[in-house]
């Protein structure tokens, strides 16, 4: 497993994120940045193992708030190189496999106002 400090994640300048829907992520920014991983393995934990679903905290709600959309209006894979995930994942060299099961783009249409 490879961890990352928090001074390497919150190092990185990420200004070709997309804030999310409502401009503001479900937890404090420095927070998510630093423990998002860990956000992520609680709610698998509780859903997998417990049979607890909530949304706060979801993988789904993550993709839904945080995917962009090209210059026609489809969603851009949040794994795709500058979106999301990948912006930083590839500046902390960590390999992102959440998608290799999960959907890399919504499972709704999302507007994004850009």
């Amino acid at each position: 497993m490879i961890c990352m400090t928090s001074e390497l994640v919150t190092a990185n300048n990420t200004g070709n994120i997309a804030l999310g829907i409502d401009d503001q992520c479900v937890e404090p920014t420095d927070y998510m940045r630093r423990y998002h991983m860990d956000v992520l393995l609680h709610q698998r934990d509780e859903t997998v193992l417990k049979g607890i679903r909530t949304k706060k905290h979801s993988l789904v709600g993550c993709i839904n708030c945080h995917t962009k959309q090209d210059g026609h209006g489809q969603n851009i894979p949040i794994n795709d190189e500058g979106q999301f995930c990948e912006s930083c994942h590839t500046y902390a060299a960590v390999k992102i496999d959440c998608f290799q099961c999960h959907r890399s783009t919504p499972d709704i249409e999302v507007a994004n106002d850009e």
